[in-house]
């Protein structure tokens, strides 16, 4: 009998130490990064779009389940940087890493593609890896912060409607970015390199003048998520849709624009819902555009292979070397 020795490869742990140390130092300055513009509701401190999340349901769709550790690590650091640690931070601990890790257990039940070219894939990461796992955080952060007396009870539902909304704009923000970013593939032809130039020299002169402009005017994004759609598909909306959030975030913050005279809650529900209906156009849209344009694609192969069966038949049919159908009948017949 063969004696098969199952050999384990020497650098596996070396690979996952580095891994999880990558995702922490990941997870933590996109935390830093989404720090650097909150807003204050009710007396408690929130940021709009939480970066890290989107980080954590993208390594774990591009690594796999292993680097939950990396995840709950950065958690660490960044609640390390903000309070001291005690019981609660335990609790707020779990529910950032089991929000996401729930997230990436839907999406890959679900049968999720990174390359999010179908509009199921769209749909999943908006209500599977998004809005579903990101109630587990929200209400974990909120319920501890009420439990420990950190928060009055008259605030607990605006402050855990922010934090919901933001964990799952970081998702749908972010996560679909670090994806495209993977899959990136540079050499445009000149036209349209010369195009995508185009489209982000009117992005950066039209999104930073709706966002701050006195008169509202943020419907102006929405032109450019379109063209972004049609031409260049996911990557280019949502890269938009990036420059286009970042840009209101920091109006919001710093009471600007459309924002000047609006009080903490109504700042916070005006940027939510910009955010969210402006992420869940550039995602579905793209998506929609993507898995047509696919489908127009598979039809012409298919019709462009029938065409030379079509062609193999008709010239096999007409050979020199075989006799036409009346004479063959005939031979046959005498054959017989």
């Amino acid at each position: 009998m063969a004696c098969v020795v199952a050999r384990l490869d020497p650098r596996a742990p070396a690979v996952l130490v580095f891994e999880t140390v990558a995702v922490a130092a990941c997870y933590y300055a996109a935390g830093r990064l989404g720090l650097t513009q909150d807003l204050t509701v009710d007396g408690s401190v929130v940021s709009p779009i939480w970066p890290p999340t989107g980080v954590a349901v993208a390594c774990l769709l591009l690594l796999g389940p292993r680097c939950w550790a990396g995840i709950a690590l950065g958690a660490l650091f960044v609640l390390m940087s903000l309070t001291s640690l005690g019981w609660s931070s335990l609790g707020l601990l779990v529910g950032n890493t089991a929000a996401p890790v729930c997230g990436y257990l839907l999406l890959r039940k679900a049968g999720f593609r990174s390359d999010l070219a179908r509009l199921r894939d769209g749909l999943a990461l908006v209500f599977l890896g998004a809005l579903g796992p990101m109630l587990i955080s929200s209400s974990v952060g909120a319920g501890l912060l009420a439990a420990t007396g950190d928060l009055p009870a008259p605030a607990f539902w605006t402050v855990w409607l922010a934090w919901w909304v933001g964990d799952a704009m970081g998702v749908l923000i972010v996560t679909p970015v670090l994806l495209l970013i993977r899959r990136a593939r540079p050499a445009l032809r000149w036209s349209r390199s010369a195009e995508a130039a185009g489209l982000a020299v009117v992005a950066g002169c039209a999104v930073p003048l709706a966002t701050h402009h006195h008169i509202s005017l943020l419907f102006l994004v929405y032109p450019l998520l379109i063209w972004a759609a049609l031409r260049f598909q996911l990557v280019g909306s949502m890269l938009c849709a990036l420059f286009a959030s970042v840009m209101a975030t920091v109006a919001a913050a710093r009471r600007l624009g459309s924002f000047e005279q609006l009080s903490e809650v109504e700042t916070m529900i005006k940027l939510q819902v910009f955010n969210g209906t402006m992420a869940l156009t550039a995602l579905l849209l793209s998506a929609l555009i993507t898995e047509q344009r696919n489908t127009r694609r598979s039809v012409e192969r298919a019709c462009q292979e029938l065409v030379e069966v079509l062609e193999h038949l008709t010239a096999g049919d007409t050979a020199p070397n075989r006799a036409p159908p009346d004479q063959e009948v005939r031979r046959r017949a005498e054959d017989g």
